[in-house]
């Protein structure tokens, strides 16, 4: 969006205050203090780390004042991890497990209103609308988000989310009445935390909702975007990219 470079770009350590305590955080801003629209970084389940700073930062070199927070703040600080995860192994579900009990549907949306607050209130952010990205887990963070704060979100993306449509009352395709964003969903194939035909019923009631929307499947699998993932496809992941900047470009005037 701009011939600028990171290189004026700080990252902030601070906290931000939510309903249930305070939030750990990273905020990349522009040293100049300009003001710019503000994106909420989610990271991936795994939480933030350095591949999830260096992705934020990447955002806010497009023109952005970026937040990124501990999403799992309530239980841990980073890493959340004390051995590298590996799925395979019970360990780290058990630990994956405990993590994301901490943040229930209603959690999520109180903490997005929180972080949706946080960026309203700072000199170095516009009041152009707010954008919100989430990867794997927090898929569904960003959209509960944008449901939560119609008023301030503007756009909401998801890359490789998982659970986006569920059998059970409390699926996330059923706050896509509250959304006003412009939406983007980028899945994954062959995942079991989204299936071809939970992708099929999500994109069924994208269509119910009839908001501006785009969803689609890469042919990659599930944490492409990821630079610290086994599954990283950097061609895959720039088109990603490219898809998050456009979206952000258009909604976020």
């Amino acid at each position: 969006m701009n011939g600028m470079t990171t290189d004026t770009i700080a990252g902030d350590e601070l906290e931000v205050p939510t309903p249930d305590g305070r939030a750990d955080a990273v905020l990349y801003r522009w040293t100049d203090g300009a003001p710019r629209p503000g994106v909420i970084f989610l990271p991936d389940g795994i939480g933030s780390r350095p591949s999830q700073r260096q992705m934020a930062r990447r955002v806010a070199g497009e023109g952005y004042t970026v937040l990124l927070p501990n999403i799992y703040y309530r239980v841990a600080r980073p890493p959340v991890f004390t051995h590298k995860p590996d799925f395979g192994d019970e360990r780290t579900r058990t630990r994956f497990a405990e993590l994301t009990g901490s943040l229930p549907p209603d959690a999520m949306e109180r903490d997005g209103a929180a972080y949706v607050d946080f960026l309203a209130s700072r000199a170095d952010v516009s009041s152009a609308p707010i954008g919100i990205t989430g990867f794997c887990f927090t898929g569904k963070f960003a959209l509960r988000t944008a449901a939560a704060r119609p008023d301030r979100i503007g756009a909401a993306a998801s890359f490789h989310g998982g659970g986006l449509w569920t059998s059970d009352d409390k699926s996330p395709h059923f706050v896509l009445p509250r959304v006003r964003a412009r939406l983007y969903f980028g899945h994954a194939r062959d995942d079991r935390s989204m299936s071809a035909d939970a992708i099929a019923k999500f994109e069924e009631a994208l269509v119910a909702w009839g908001g501006r929307y785009e969803s689609e499947t890469y042919d990659a699998l599930h944490g492409w975007t990821v630079p610290d993932s086994a599954a990283y496809d950097e061609g895959e992941a720039e088109r990603a990219f490219a898809k998050l900047r456009a979206l952000f470009a258009a909604a976020l005037q």
